[in-house]
């Protein structure tokens, strides 16, 4: 199961997101199903939601990459 680091910044380097998001879907295939118990409702929707940080951290953090190489093309007068 991967982790997020502890100060909420970009996941592991093992974190993989298209598997993240393919756990969460099949946390939602699961619940929609109707199978668990209430308390494993509750289970599987907080881990579905740690998932998404996660997703959205690596989102945030390859966005914050791409918005300096974009800065440092339009800065360089070759380009």
């Amino acid at each position: 199961m991967p982790k997020s680091s502890k100060n909420n910044s970009t996941p592991q380097s093992d974190w993989n997101y298209e598997e993240t998001v393919a756990q969460v879907e099949a946390i939602i295939n699961q619940m929609e199903a109707g199978d668990m118990d209430l308390a494993e409702v509750f289970n599987q929707f907080t881990r579905a939601v740690e998932y998404l940080k996660e997703c959205e951290s690596f989102l945030a953090h390859k966005r914050s990459q791409m918005d300096l190489m974009i800065e440092t093309l339009s800065e360089d007068p070759d380009f």
